[in-house]
């Protein structure tokens, strides 16, 4: 059965058995259209031009390229795909960074962690250059205690070995921490590695449709998540 928003409407975080939250960026917190469209879209478009190809044929290529090394850091290393492609991924970003922003409910669900008292530390896979690009035009810093890109950690998340490397870069305790991502593969290394709260975020996309998973609990947006008193 599938655990959608509605079903968890009345569900209740404990959050005195919550220390820790670990928030993905991308597809959680931060709208994944801009990653979509950038990476299915405008670069594929860019590296059509480049190499005379139809449109179609570029972005296969292209797709073909990211699957040969998913799950390795340079999946989602914006200097490595910058050689391989030919183009300056870094520099489009920050050319197309008005697309870049939160997902509705973002910042108030940081707010009410904020008040809560928990120490919220954004874990992503994402490349320290797309990070700082992000940082700067939405202000995440501002509402958590840390932000940590997988090259601090040496692996991605879906990965067994980041979990252990993780937690001792962090220090938090699997037992007393919640975990959000949007990714099936995030989820389930984090749940082998004992993380005891998952929440699977089903509207990565503003514009694209829901994707709840069958074995996570699966929030639509935030609402769901905005239980609890802050401590006193």
């Amino acid at each position: 059965m599938t655990h959608d928003a509605s079903r968890i409407t009345h569900h209740v975080l404990d959050w005195d058995r919550i220390d820790d939250v670990l928030l993905d960026m991308d597809g959680t917190l931060l709208d994944r259209h801009f990653d979509n469209f950038f990476f299915e879209e405008e670069l594929p478009r860019r590296y059509a031009a480049l190499h005379a190809l139809p449109f179609d044929a570029a972005r296969d290529r292209l797709l073909a390229m990211y699957r040969s090394v998913e799950g390795e850091l340079a999946w989602t290393d914006l200097h490595y795909w910058t050689k391989r492609v030919g183009l300056d991924v870094v520099a489009m970003h920050e050319e197309l960074k008005h697309m870049i922003g939160f997902l509705p409910g973002a910042v108030e669900f940081l707010r009410h962690l904020r008040r809560l008292g928990k120490r919220v530390t954004i874990v992503t896979n994402a490349h320290e250059s797309g990070v700082s690009i992000k940082v700067a035009k939405t202000g995440l810093d501002r509402h958590v205690d840390r932000i940590v890109n997988a090259f601090e950690v040496g692996y991605l998340k879906m990965r067994p070995e980041y979990w252990p490397a993780c937690r001792r870069l962090v220090g938090f305790d699997p037992a007393r921490s919640l975990y959000m991502d949007d990714d099936e593969g995030c989820l389930n290394a984090a749940r082998e590695f004992g993380v005891a709260h998952l929440i699977h975020s089903a509207k990565s996309s503003s514009q694209r449709p829901a994707a709840p998973l069958p074995h996570f609990m699966s929030v639509t947006g935030f609402g769901p998540l905005l239980n609890g008193r802050a401590a006193g």
